[in-house]
Order: structure tokens, then C-alpha cells, then sequence
């Protein structure tokens, strides 16, 4: 778990289960015989030292790794994770956790953008403890409940929807406003 985390967290491969694992890992925590302190510290240092690598990906060699014809490091993803960082500055570091594909590339961005390293461990630390700790009590809250676990697998599958909804809402109004005309967008402007 803690290396499919690592990798998720920043080391270019965004098509890792990270929320869906940790919150099945959680639930099924007695089945498996894991310790939950030791689940949420194992998953909090991989996210952060994936995240580390990805911000070292990006201050090191930026955009020359990602060409728009690629199969995994699209142009494309590094610019929308680029914008999502611009637009919420270092809270992106947070805000992106909880999104599986821009988890992967936001801090390679925040590398690129050049951002202060200081203020990057920062919020490093804080996203990584955020997420790791509500997707983990998610799971406990959830193993809880009679029947739950006997369900796992409908709980992926509601996991995994839930934590796609966002990047497929982007995708649908990027898709509208690309099919304006030029007097549509006259008119909402």
C-alpha cells in the first residue's frame, strides 16, 4: 500500500486506487490485521515522500518531461494541475489530494512554478495528514457498520465514482465551452 501511494502522490502515475485502497484497507482492518496508527503513518510518509519526489521531478527538469502526444505524462495534465495550482496557490497541495489525477501532478507543478521549497513542506505535510487521515477514518467509520464489509466490493466502486466525480465535471464543462460559437460567448460575456 504505501508504495502505490508513493506512486500515486507524485512519481507520475495517476491511475493508482489510493482513496479507494486506503478506505478499504480501513474497513476491512480486522479481516487483514492491520493496526490503524501504523496504516495512517506508513500511508502519511509515503504521500509525503512521493509528493517530495514530484516536486523534485518538476524543479529539475519542468515541462521536458510531458509532451502532448504521450500515454501517461500528458501535457495536458501537467497544465490543468498547473492551473488548479494558480488558482488556489499552496492550498492546491491540499485541495489536490482529494483528486486522483491532479493529486498525482500538483507537486510536480508546484516544482515547475518554482515554488519556495519552505512553503512547499508545509503544505506537503498538511495535504498528506488530511487526506491519509480521512480517507483511513472514512474506512474505520464505515467497518463499523453491520454488513459493510460483506458490500466491499459496491464500496470501491462508490469510492472510486465519488473521487472521479470532480475531474469528470471538469471535463464536461471544458468540453461545453470548447462547442461555443463565438457569438455564445459575446453573449455570456
Amino acid at each position: 500500500m504505501a508504495l502505490i501511494i508513493f506512486i500515486e502522490s507524485g512519481v507520475l502515475f495517476p491511475f493508482l486506487p489510493g482513496d479507494s485502497m486506503l478506505v478499504t484497507a480501513a474497513i476491512l482492518r480486522d479481516q487483514l490485521g492491520l493496526n490503524v496508527p501504523i496504516l495512517v503513518g506508513v500511508a502519511i510518509v509515503a504521500a509525503f515522500l512521493g509528493d517530495q519526489v514530484g516536486f523534485w521531478l518538476g524543479h529539475r527538469f519542468g515541462r521536458k518531461l510531458f509532451k502532448p502526444d504521450a500515454k501517461i505524462l500528458i501535457t495536458e495534465h501537467l497544465e490543468q494541475a498547473e492551473a488548479f495550482f494558480l488558482k488556489y496557490g499552496p492550498l492546491a497541495l491540499v485541495l489536490g489530494r482529494f483528486i486522483p489525477i491532479v493529486r498525482t501532478y500538483i507537486p510536480v507543478a508546484a516544482g515547475t512554478a518554482e515554488m519556495p521549497y519552505k512553503k512547499f513542506v508545509g503544505w506537503n505535510v498538511t495535504g498528506a495528514v488530511l487526506w491519509i487521515v480521512s480517507m483511513v477514518g472514512i474506512g474505520v467509520l464505515l467497518g463499523d457498520i453491520p454488513g459493510i464489509a460483506d458490500r466491499i466490493d459496491m464500496i470501491a466502486i462508490v469510492i472510486v465514482l465519488v473521487s472521479v466525480t470532480p475531474v469528470v465535471i471538469s471535463a464536461m464543462i471544458n468540453w461545453r465551452k470548447s462547442k461555443k460559437t463565438p457569438a455564445q460567448e459575446l453573449m455570456e460575456d
